[in-house]
């Protein structure tokens, strides 16, 4: 039976509108929004999901004759002999060991946020500001050479000092040992003050009337950044973490590359070098492709089960 209406009259039954047709009609009426985010999404169309078609020559025997399609499957051939390859172990120790030692400065950014933040004089905080963001705008080459300079063994700064001190010079770019150290470490002092940019921000929306009732009720300010702060914080702290660990294995290329020398190779070589070595020097693009998708599988594997973690942990997560 067909409803009825207050008057008496049948109801009209209206066809509902498909989800097509209704998106559509939103995008006819915000087509200047979708003009505005296109160019974003042909960069991100041509510069990672069309090169994602070469992926398929890590399985095959890739000849640049042949092309891509002519070329021999050879299915799982070169991540084996990447998995049996005498230095594998030693080259996955120093990515590993090189990403966590990374992974393991995090708090810096977050400490140094919280202590800007605490700074009452506007200038002298917006000073703080500006000379901790400075090394960030500094290039790698630049900064590669500046470690060097510094830590040469007969000028640099740092053996002058121990020089001082009455020990002995050491060439420490040289010595394997001392090369995640001073990797892990340049890169801290050229980015945590960048790295302070997105906590400040999110420190900006803690409600004063807040602040203020905490310190009516005694707490003092190591109580207002534990129990105010850092809890506003971190959802922020944990999504951040969860991206920083989902790199677990990518290193970057650039400045290991350009701190490497023969006497340190044992501790600098790593995935993203090996990858040079085999598909830029050496002409090997089926090999060096199966190990960067290796490394990008290993990433994604990192990355969902921190998120895991995270979110049974906190309820924070990517997804």
């Amino acid at each position: 039976m067909s409803s009825v209406t207050a008057t008496g009259k049948p109801a009209i039954k209206r066809k509902s509108r498909s989800p097509v047709v209704s998106w559509l009609k939103n995008a006819a009426s915000s087509w200047q929004l979708y003009v505005l985010v296109l160019p974003a999404v042909v960069a991100v169309a041509v510069f990672n999901y069309f090169p994602m078609y070469g992926i398929q020559i890590a399985f095959k025997d890739f000849r640049p004759s042949l092309g891509i399609w002519g070329s021999n499957w050879v299915g799982l051939k070169h991540f084996i002999r990447f998995i049996t390859f005498p230095d594998f172990q030693r080259v996955l120790r120093n990515t590993v060991g090189i990403s966590l030692y990374s992974i393991a400065t995090f708090p810096c950014a977050v400490i140094l946020a919280l202590l800007i933040n605490e700074i009452g004089n506007q200038k002298f905080k917006k000073t703080v500001q500006m000379i901790s963001y400075a090394p960030h705008f500094i290039s790698v080459v630049v900064l590669c050479s500046m470690v060097r300079i510094f830590l040469a063994r007969e000028t640099g700064l740092i053996n002058n000092l121990v020089s001082m001190l009455g020990a002995e010079r050491v060439d420490f770019l040289a010595v394997p040992r001392y090369f995640s150290t001073i990797y892990v470490w340049s890169g801290v002092w050229q980015g945590v003050g960048w790295g302070t940019i997105i906590y400040l921000a999110s420190l900006a929306g803690v409600s004063p009337e807040l602040v203020e009732a905490a310190r009516i009720d005694g707490c003092n300010r190591l109580q207002i950044i534990q129990h105010i702060n850092i809890p506003h914080i971190l959802p922020t702290i944990i999504i951040l973490l969860i991206l920083r660990t989902g790199s677990v294995l990518s290193v970057g290329f650039e400045k290991i590359f350009l701190l490497q020398n023969p006497l340190n190779l044992g501790s600098s070589r790593v995935i993203s070098t090996y990858v040079y070595e085999m598909g830029i020097m050496g002409g090997q693009f089926s090999y060096s492709s199966a190990i960067g998708l290796f490394n990008n599988i290993v990433n994604i594997i990192f990355i969902m089960v921190v998120n895991t973690i995270a979110k049974r942990v906190s309820s924070v997560g990517l997804w």
